[in-house]
């Protein structure tokens, strides 16, 4: 793993930390599951583009959908 890749898992590990966070105290449940998947996923790819792609692709989710709850 270079460490290109390892400061993007970085990166997108707090965004979801903060999603995480935010969908646990607000009761939304798409934030919290985005946050939970951007905490997890980099464990999992390590490309660095499919990395980005995935990261870019759940950070902008609870942007264009909103949950109901």
């Amino acid at each position: 793993m270079s460490l290109e890749t390892m400061v993007w898992a970085l990166v997108f590990g707090s965004v979801g930390l903060a999603y995480f966070l935010y969908g646990k105290r607000q009761k939304k449940s798409i934030p919290l599951i985005c946050g939970l998947l951007l905490m997890a996923f980099p464990y999992f790819v390590t490309r660095r583009l499919p990395l980005i792609a995935i990261g870019v692709l759940l950070t902008a989710i609870p942007y264009f959908v909103r949950s109901a709850n």
